[in-house]
């Protein structure tokens, strides 16, 4: 299994720099995607439901500080992915890559496995909850397109 500073660097080879936003929510749909389509997850680490969205406290080790984020920045292994994680996250870059930021939290503000891990939460209030497997497989599963 991948670890998400793996799935990181090959979202940074496959399309370069981005804001570090950006790197995390794409980290997280590659993760909830994995969990519908290949019925397991991409990698180990757990995502928070944070004020801005769902993240990656592992990743944000790496990316603290940073607005913007590179190929390098992250000491992960592109190659360390399988060829169908590679599709998995090729078929999330393809449908959400090219969304901004901001969009891509607005987004994940108003799916339910961020909304359902900060219950009684104000928009903006800190929180440490995690998004879970279950709540991401059972909210993306129910898509009717499936991205």
């Amino acid at each position: 299994m991948a670890h998400v500073w793996d799935v990181a660097a090959f979202i940074l080879k496959e399309r370069g720099p981005m804001s570090a936003m950006t790197l995390q929510k794409l980290a997280y749909y590659s993760q909830a995607w994995s969990l519908v389509w290949d019925e397991a997850p991409l990698f180990p680490e757990p995502i928070q439901a944070w004020a801005n969205g769902p993240v990656s406290p592992a990743l944000y080790g790496y990316h603290r500080g940073m607005f913007t984020v590179a190929p390098g920045n992250i000491p992960g292994n592109p190659d360390a992915l399988t060829g169908d994680e590679k599709e998995t996250v090729q078929g999330v870059l393809s449908y959400y890559g090219d969304m901004s930021a901001q969009a891509l939290s607005d987004l994940t503000h108003a799916e339910a496995p961020w909304n359902l891990a900060r219950p009684g939460l104000k928009p903006g209030e800190s929180s440490s909850a995690e998004i879970t497997h279950e709540m991401m497989a059972e909210y993306y599963g129910s898509l009717p397109a499936n991205a």
